[in-house]
């Protein structure tokens, strides 16, 4: 699984969920008040997640579970744990992929063409009008879904799905330009836990290759 296909930054995964909802559409204006009120007060997150990815057919290829943790601005950590491990650790100014597997560190700047990204929205401190345009809202069951597509050009996805059950997120639904569909379910959701900063600091493992610039102290730790 590559860098940039993996659930946070823009190498989340992505989407293009067709629902097969029976819910009536609703106000765009709506959809993105909902978004609006959830990030407003946001200060930072942390959930269990439990992610699937399936082709443009609908079929399942990929299955994966973990834990992940958010702190504003520009903060986050996805710890897979099965099947495989691997993390993903934006430090404030860069993202590190470790996938212990192959003893190998990716290392990447963060810069503009991440804040067009599902993971940058939760994280961090950009506008939603100014990445984001709404392109749908819809009630099904509990689930309040809104639907967002990037204002960039020059991102890996073409639009993601929040589900919302009352003010907390259950769902983020990816879509990208390959007609993939990486769905992420939410549960034990914290809304602005205390977290320690330690988890938001990445130290390259003894022996690992690390692709890219590293450009940090803690590529040196």
């Amino acid at each position: 699984m590559s860098f940039f296909r993996l659930p946070i930054c823009s190498g989340l995964a992505l989407l293009a969920l067709s629902l097969s909802a029976h819910g009536a559409s609703g106000d765009l204006k709506a959809g993105q008040d909902r978004v609006q009120s959830f990030l407003g007060e946001l200060q930072g997150l942390q959930a269990q997640f439990h992610q699937v990815l399936t082709d443009r057919s609908g079929r399942a290829i990929d299955e994966a579970s973990g834990v992940l943790a958010i702190k504003r601005p520009n903060r986050f950590r996805w710890d897979y744990r099965e099947p495989y491990e691997q993390v993903i650790v934006a430090d404030g100014s860069r993202v590190w992929l470790y996938d212990s597997d192959l003893e190998q560190v990716t290392v990447r700047k963060l810069d503009d063409t991440l804040s067009a990204t599902p993971a940058m929205l939760l994280s961090g401190e950009g506008n939603l009008e100014d990445n984001f345009t709404v392109t749908e809202t819809v009630t099904d069951g509990p689930i309040q879904w809104v639907q967002m597509e990037p204002k960039r050009n020059d991102t890996d996805f073409k639009s993601v799905r929040l589900g919302f059950e009352g003010t907390t997120l259950r769902h983020m639904h990816l879509a990208d330009k390959l007609g993939q569909t990486t769905r992420l379910e939410f549960t034990n959701v914290e809304r602005n836990p205390v977290l320690d900063p330690s988890r938001f600091t990445f130290k390259v493992p003894p022996g690992a290759d690390v692709i890219g610039d590293p450009g940090s102290a803690a590529a040196k730790q």
